[in-house]
């Protein structure tokens, strides 16, 4: 943090902070931080920072610059105030921390300085007029600015309900939450492959757009019992995994097939490598294998890549 309040220091450089809005009604939108002194947040209309909605109390919180630190402080809203996924009563602020008020998720960035407070308003009421209120979804952003796991994060500490709907150029994921818990995933719809296979695929999705939608009433094939924290360490656990496979894995949408022909005996081949060489005369492609299997990806995967490497699968 650099020596005056709201600035960060880069290389010998002084930056001044800013609030910039990544998702939610005034996505697009940035706030300059001052150098000294506070902002109050809320729905009132003669306080500093105006956001317009339900879910913000007509005085939400407090950010202030004070001996060259930043603070949020939550003024006692009825929803709370959240930073990094945590639900916070006051708390020291970073560049890149995020914070979620309401339907907006707001990041502290570096900015130019450009801005001025009162630009920086008439900035963001022309960007709430120009975005079309929807009563479809309730929050909406890019993944590249939030990553999905930041994101599930904030969810689970405000106790979001809803289906997350993740869209990229080539899938759609959806993600079921009620009170900020999982209960079911899905990518393309495809509600055969089993809940925690399908948010695992969705967590690794870096680039696309979500939307919060509102709750589904209906019935799930089945449902996952984990929190969100557990998900989280399972799916960066199990991607780990994945990556260290590098080359020797071919993507998940490549065609797999038994070797034809099939010079080295299947004798020679274990239980669970026959189960996989199965799954290849069943199915078309490496991830439908693994949506097929019933054991989690990386042990297919691993398999997959021994009999590639044997003789007994072709890739392609």
């Amino acid at each position: 943090m650099g020596s005056e309040l709201g600035e960060l220091e880069i290389e010998g450089l002084t930056l001044p902070l800013a609030l910039r809005f990544i998702s939610g009604k005034y996505q697009g939108g940035e706030f300059p931080l001052p150098d000294d002194g506070e902002i109050i947040i809320g729905r009132s209309s003669e306080l500093d920072m105006v956001l317009v909605e339900d879910m913000v109390s007509r005085r939400h919180a407090k950010i202030s610059v004070e001996a060259g630190d930043i603070f949020l402080e939550d003024l006692g809203s009825t929803n709370g105030s959240f930073v990094n996924g945590e639900k916070v009563t006051r708390t020291k602020l970073a560049e890149g921390d995020r914070i979620l008020i309401g339907t907006s998720i707001i990041k502290v960035v570096a900015s130019d300085g450009s801005s001025s407070v009162q630009v920086a308003k008439a900035q963001m009421q022309d960007v709430a007029s120009l975005r079309p209120a929807s009563a479809a979804s309730t929050m909406t952003g890019s993944i590249a600015e939030v990553t999905l796991p930041d994101l599930l994060q904030l969810f689970s500490a405000s106790k979001k309900t809803g289906v997350l709907q993740i869209t990229t150029e080539t899938d759609v994921g959806s993600i079921y939450l009620d009170e900020g818990m999982v209960q079911f995933a899905a990518v393309n719809g495809d509600e055969s492959v089993p809940p925690e296979k399908a948010f695992h695929r969705i967590l690794v999705w870096d680039k696309g757009t979500f939307d919060l939608l509102p709750k589904v009433d209906r019935e799930f094939p089945t449902t996952i019992k984990m929190r969100i924290e557990g998900l989280l360490m399972e799916g960066m656990r199990q991607l780990d995994e994945m990556r260290q496979f590098g080359d020797a894995l071919p993507s998940l949408q490549t065609r797999i097939s038994v070797s034809s022909p099939l010079e080295k005996p299947l004798r020679d081949a274990s239980p669970e490598e026959l189960d996989v060489v199965q799954l290849a005369l069943n199915q078309e492609t490496l991830v439908d294998m693994m949506n097929h299997s019933g054991k989690p990806d990386p042990e297919i995967a691993e398999i997959v890549v021994a009999l590639l490497e044997k003789g007994y699968l072709a890739a392609g």
